[in-house]
């Protein structure tokens, strides 16, 4: 925990952000919970309900690189704070939606909101605060936030048991006003502008240019994993229950896979300043392939589906660490941001559009074509990561020994 140590803004900074990142994380979860309710007050079904969580990803996607200059210019802070905002009446379209068209409607408006405050404008405001030593600082929030669902979602069923799924909706916008609105206003830090002696603001180091080619490499190796542990962790209990187990099995090793992952990001979490990201990818990344692998061949054994659900919750939470941190590897405090936007397109994407192709996969294929095709991209990411290995720039080389 060196950057502890090091800057002790940062504590404050992560305690802003964790609340924060909970609050948003758990508060779009809503379907997750009364998904039912939701498709039985709008007379829409339930895959058309879950859709509306795709919305929102591809929402962030397309914003997402729109507001890479207003990171740059503005700072993370005043973006979260318009973000936060924005995605306020979003529960508000929600709590008075009647029929599918506001209900999309409050999904987009969230997605505007969600693309400027969840996880991209967080790792841009560590990054502000901690520059390429963020990584440790971004783990250690992730810890946090994947215990998202853990806290609200038996939130929300209390709520919507006691005032309903619509009322809750409106709980949820007052929290984002009271609550995230207040800590990013008043306990986020102001962004720091180094000054030169002569009062101008001081240019950015003569660093050497990161290739055009290194940049698509980052964007694919992310997001083909994104694509791989988002689509799998949505259709996970009906991708154990193909592989043979019985419904109440397959829940409870799903139910497992969150535990895990959060674990595999702690161990990570402890390694602090040890290795940089592209290690803890290409560590992680193999493990993913290798736990397919097994399921593939195990014919749906319940110890293989336990060693599994083990190798992979350890490879994909490590990961989820990995996917925002590669990025420190390659870029300085100037163009962190900018090159995060950029990269929340493809991720968010990907993230919209496997857990539907996945599922269609496993209706139509069962088991096997859904392993078979995340197993390849899988595959795919971890070369790329080890091309990434070889194009690691030097000072990032020395700081990962």
């Amino acid at each position: 925990m060196r950057f502890l140590k090091s800057d002790s803004r940062l504590i404050g900074v992560l305690l802003v952000l964790a609340i924060t990142q909970l609050i948003g994380w758990g508060t779009i979860g809503l379907p997750a919970v009364v998904g039912r309710d939701l498709a039985a007050d709008l007379g829409m079904s339930l895959p058309m309900v879950f859709a509306g969580t795709s919305t929102l990803y591809v929402t962030m996607g397309l914003c997402a690189p729109w507001l890479a200059k207003a990171f740059a210019r503005h700072g993370a802070r005043k973006v979260m704070m318009v973000g936060t905002v924005v995605a306020v009446p979003g529960y508000v379209v929600l709590y008075f939606a009647r029929e599918p068209m506001l209900y999309f409607a409050a999904w987009v408006i969230l997605g505007m909101g969600g693309s400027a405050t969840l996880s991209t404008g967080a790792y841009i405001m560590l990054n502000e605060v901690a520059g390429r030593q963020a990584k440790s600082a971004i783990g250690a929030l992730m810890l946090v936030t994947g215990l998202s669902s853990s806290i609200f979602w038996p939130t929300t069923s209390f709520l919507s048991s006691h005032l309903g799924w619509r009322v809750t909706c409106l709980v949820y916008a007052a929290m984002l006003i009271l609550v995230s609105l207040p800590l990013y206003a008043f306990g986020a830090p102001r962004r720091n502008v180094v000054k030169e002696h002569d009062g101008a603001a001081a240019k950015p180091s003569a660093a050497p240019a990161i290739p055009r080619s290194t940049f698509n490499l980052v964007v694919c190796a992310i997001t083909l994993n994104a694509f791989v542990t988002f689509g799998l962790s949505a259709v996970l209990i009906e991708l154990l229950r193909a592989e043979g187990l019985a419904p109440a099995q397959a829940i409870a090793f799903g139910s497992m896979l969150g535990v895990i992952q959060v674990s595999a990001r702690g161990l990570d979490f402890l390694g602090g300043g040890r290795w940089d990201g592209i290690t803890t990818g290409l560590v992680a990344g193999t493990a993913l392939p290798v736990s397919m692998l097994l399921l593939m061949m195990s014919e749906g054994a319940t110890w293989a589906v336990a060693v599994f659900i083990l190798v992979y919750g350890a490879g994909s939470g490590a990961m989820a660490v990995a996917r925002a941190t590669i990025p420190l590897v390659f870029y300085d405090q100037a163009a962190f941001a900018k090159t995060m936007s950029m990269i929340a397109l493809p991720l968010n994407l990907a993230s919209a559009i496997s857990p539907p192709l996945l599922a269609g996969l496993l209706t139509q294929f069962g088991g096997r074509g859904a392993l078979g095709l995340t197993f390849v991209c899988s595959c795919a990411a971890v070369l790329i990561l080890v091309l990434l290995g070889r194009r690691r720039p030097q000072i990032a080389a020395a700081g990962a020994i």
